[in-house]
């Protein structure tokens, strides 16, 4: 069985090949065969939902943080993440209290 990308807009596995396209049947998008290689880099959060630059996350456990005294609570909102280059395990992002925070990937899901 051949090894077919995920589609990088909805995540899902479920791709064909179309010429020198690849098609996503469940969310319709089509990308070139380039496009697969530079987009091979997906950033998931625990619930294997994929993350985007942007997007609003929740903290699904209470985290120490190092350098402030103040913890991370369990729902606490981080928005407008930013995707860590080259690393699909950590996102960037500010909380109302907290500025600066690298965060786990696996601590976090999708609001």
């Amino acid at each position: 069985m051949a090894d077919f990308p995920a589609c990088p807009q909805c995540g899902l596995d479920n791709t064909y090949a179309d010429g020198a396209f690849w098609v996503c049947p469940d969310c319709g998008h089509e990308w070139s065969g380039e496009a697969a290689a530079e987009d091979a880099l997906v950033v998931r959060d625990s619930n294997g939902n994929v993350l985007a630059a942007g997007d609003t996350v929740v903290v699904i456990k209470d985290l120490k943080v190092k350098g402030s005294s103040i913890p991370l609570k369990q729902g606490t909102v981080i928005r407008n993440i930013r995707l860590v280059e080259d690393d699909p395990a950590h996102i960037e992002g500010h909380s109302d209290r907290i500025k600066g925070l690298v965060l786990k990937t696996e601590f976090l899901r999708k609001a």
